[in-house]
């Protein structure tokens, strides 16, 4: 169960990554990244971001490239939350596929 405080933080984060990727997205034609949850551990040092991935064929190889760049988008996160968080918390990216999970089930459930 998380906490007020883990849940504040988690949206401002949710904020300020959604915020950076689509910056960085707009350069790149035919790409969208958007963060779809993300769950920060208790002791607040570790933030796991899920990531919905337009198109998800390229899903892996564009959150390996997040987790290769994972240094440089800490530091920006940083310098935007610097007075709201006294330590930043570790970054780690996952892609979120429940929406391709959902659209295999309906596929499933129409065909009979």
């Amino acid at each position: 169960m998380e906490t007020t405080r883990q849940n504040k933080i988690a949206r401002l984060i949710q904020k300020e990554l959604s915020d950076i990727f689509q910056r960085q997205t707009q350069a790149t034609r035919g790409v969208i990244v958007s963060v779809s949850v993300c769950r920060i551990s208790p002791d607040m040092s570790v933030c796991r971001a899920y990531l919905s991935i337009f198109p998800s064929e390229r899903a892996e190889e564009i959150c390996a490239n997040i987790n290769a760049n994972v240094r440089e988008i800490r530091y920006e996160i940083g310098q935007r939350m610097r007075f709201q968080l006294r330590i930043i918390p570790e970054l780690r990216f996952f892609v979120d596929d429940s929406l391709d999970y959902a659209e295999n089930i309906d596929k499933i459930l129409n065909e009979k």
